[in-house]
């Protein structure tokens, strides 16, 4: 969208700071439950007694093999991880219907009222004395609809971004991937401050709570600034108006290309405008513009161009997903430190998981190798299924079947930074070669395709985190 000239300044940064505020909010129900998965499997245990729980019994006594008590295992990591993707993957089969029917403002509303009520409610259950198997059902129940609320916030907030300049979509996607860090961030201090575990869930449940508060407020803000009006007052007239074919590659038009609306997973910036340009790509899409055909391609006829990169982005992500946090999460330091084990999976697992796939898709706008056309591309992503194994020979208790080959905490950081770089590095390639792969006017159409095979991949990715449990 190129800037007119009368359009305002935007004062003080204001909405640049709202979209980046959004954006991590849109990402914060699935960081601050994948890194608080210590304090879920602590209240399963149920033998924990600053929650004020008690022992995972059979009706009146505790399961017992004999000599120790035996508690249930829940496979908590595995079936949240399940039940926070499947919503991604049935709304963005159903946004289509759900956004015509509802309006903007009240499915953003809604979601982060809802949002905001949900995280309330996890943090109330810190306090609240209850039955595991009790806790473990309303805690699934509570997961399934806060990343259900996520999914349609998601969906309607890229929505609202993309009638800004293309530098207010980058703000809004780095937002996104600063989400997991403030996540992890959060633990560690929640660790730090050296309370009891109970003050301490509960101060970290609050974090979120203060968050989506402020993320609710930001938004409520937004039509309010002269900056923001200008745009959406602005955008029905503009996307009404028909394109130029001798007219240059626009702005947000380019942004468009570059990112394919959504970014995959923490959906952060790949490509700019001026790396389009420098790339020689605008030449190409330019002669694209000028097809003869006036129509859009079907969905079929665009899916055989970019079917490369769909199944890329799939196989991506169901290998994370495989072992990111189902697996990982049971990782254990060799040394047998009590003050280490408290941080070593916030810091070793989730920060250092963060850090890097940040690192790893900011690479991107420097470097794009392979090519988008190279057998090479398929062949590396495919790859990536050498980390299954890998992080499933290191150290983890109550093992029954495979060895422990990587036993140093040295080996399984090593392991966790090549993993999440290749991660981010392969998403964000993938959904930004879909959009090049097509006719600018398909693009869209490119874009819808990518992301349902990214929440296809998430979701295979959490099935899958069963079996390779179920393997150790």
């Amino acid at each position: 969208m190129t800037t007119q000239k009368n359009a305002p300044v935007d004062r003080g940064c204001a909405v640049a700071v709202i979209m980046f505020i959004l954006g991590m909010g849109t990402l914060l129900p699935w960081n601050f439950f994948i890194t608080a998965t210590e304090y879920f499997d602590d209240r399963l245990k149920g033998t924990t007694s600053s929650y004020r729980t008690t022992l995972v019994t059979n009706g009146t006594t505790p399961v017992t093999n004999g000599t120790t008590p035996v508690t249930k295992d829940y496979k908590f990591a595995s079936f949240m991880t399940l039940l926070a993707q499947l919503p991604l993957l049935l709304f963005t089969l159903a946004n289509s219907f759900l956004y015509q029917c509802v309006k903007e403002k009240v499915r953003i509303a809604v979601s982060l009222v809802s949002i905001l009520f949900l995280f309330l409610l996890t943090a109330i259950m810190v306090k609240v004395p209850m039955h595991p198997d009790s806790f473990f059902s309303i805690t699934m129940a509570t997961i399934w609809f806060i990343n259900s609320f996520g999914a349609v916030l998601q969906g309607s907030l890229f929505g609202l971004v993309g009638l800004l300049p293309p530098r207010y979509s980058t703000l809004f996607m780095s937002g996104q991937g600063l989400a997991g860090i403030f996540a992890a961030l959060a633990s560690l201090l929640s660790i730090l401050s050296k309370a009891d575990k109970a003050s301490a869930a509960l101060g970290y449940f609050i974090t979120p709570c203060v968050a989506t508060l402020l993320t609710l407020l930001s938004y409520l803000l937004l039509p309010h600034l002269g900056f923001a009006q200008f745009y959406l007052e602005k955008s029905k007239s503009h996307h009404d108006q028909p394109a130029t074919t001798n007219e240059p590659l626009e702005s947000a038009e380019k942004e468009a290309l570059a990112n394919g609306h959504m970014n995959g997973y923490n959906n952060k910036p790949i490509i700019t405008s001026g790396d389009l340009e420098a790339s020689g790509t605008k030449e190409a899409l330019f002669m694209m513009k000028q097809t003869d055909s006036h129509d859009r391609s079907s969905v079929l006829a665009v899916f055989k161009k970019i079917w490369v990169m769909a199944l890329c982005v799939t196989c991506v992500l169901a290998v994370t997903l495989s072992v990111f946090p189902a697996v990982t999460v049971n990782v254990k330091s060799v040394y047998g430190n009590k003050e280490w084990d408290r941080y070593f999976l916030c810091v070793c697992c989730f920060i250092v998981f963060n850090v890097m796939d940040l690192i790893g898709r900011s690479v991107t706008s420097m470097v794009q190798w392979p090519s988008k056309k190279s057998r090479m591309f398929p062949v590396l992503v495919v790859s990536r299924v050498i980390f299954i194994p890998l992080i499933m020979l290191c150290k983890t208790d109550n093992r029954q079947y495979l060895p422990v080959l990587f036993s140093h905490d040295v080996a399984f950081v090593v392991i966790m930074t090549l993993f999440a770089v290749s991660n981010g590095y392969f998403i964000c390639l993938c959904m930004s070669y879909a959009p090049q792969l097509v006719r600018f006017k398909d693009c869209e159409t490119a874009g819808a395709l990518m992301t349902f095979f990214l929440a296809l991949g998430l979701s295979l990715g959490a099935a899958l985190s069963f079996l390779l449990r179920n393997l150790l």
